[in-house]
C-alpha cells in the first residue's frame, strides 16, 4: 500500500507506467523551489531539473521547460524555438492543465500533454532530480531518462 500523496501517486504511476524504475521520494523539509530541493536532497541546485509551464499566447497550450535549477529561462529563446511567443502561467491555469500546483509540477503525469522544451545544461549531467507532484516530491532519474519520460526538444534555454 502506497503512503504517497494522491499527487505523487499519480506521478509514481505515470513513471511506471515508463517501465524505468523509477521511485517518487517524499522529504520532510520542502523540495518547492530548485534550492530547495537541492538542499533536502544533498545535490547541486544544477542537478535540480524545474519543470516550469508557460502559456502560447495563441494557441493556449501549456508549455513545459524542465530547466537545470542553476539556470534562469529566457522566454525569447524558447518562443523562437516553438514559434509562437509564451507568457507566464498563473496557479489557476498551471492547475487546471497540469493537475497540479506551483512548487510540484512534475515532467510528466500532466492532464494535458504539453509542449516540452528541455534545458541543454541538464545533458552534461550524470543524475538529475524533478518535481514528483507535491512540494515535498521528487525523483531521481537521468538525463537520459527525461528525454524518453517526456519525449521533449532539447535546446539552449538559459
Amino acid at each position: 500500500m502506497s503512503t504517497l500523496k494522491p499527487s505523487a501517486q499519480r506521478v509514481q504511476e505515470a513513471l511506471a507506467a515508463h517501465g524505468l524504475g523509477l521511485e517518487v521520494r517524499e522529504f520532510p523539509a520542502s523540495t518547492r523551489t530548485a534550492e530547495d530541493a537541492a538542499a533536502a536532497i544533498g545535490c547541486t541546485v544544477a542537478q535540480i531539473a524545474k519543470s516550469l509551464i508557460f502559456r502560447g499566447k495563441t494557441s493556449d497550450r501549456p508549455v513545459l521547460v524542465i530547466a537545470s535549477g542553476a539556470n534562469r529561462v529566457d522566454e525569447k529563446k524558447v518562443s523562437a524555438l516553438i514559434e509562437e511567443k509564451i507568457g507566464k502561467a498563473d496557479a489557476e491555469f498551471v492547475r487546471a492543465r497540469t493537475g497540479f500546483a506551483i512548487g510540484g509540477v512534475p515532467p510528466v503525469g500532466h492532464l494535458e500533454a504539453p509542449i516540452t522544451v528541455i534545458d541543454r545544461d541538464l545533458l552534461a549531467l550524470s543524475e538529475i532530480w524533478a518535481a514528483a507532484g507535491t512540494p515535498n516530491a521528487v525523483f531521481r532519474l537521468t538525463p537520459g531518462d527525461l528525454a524518453t519520460l517526456t519525449g521533449g526538444q532539447v535546446a539552449e534555454v538559459a
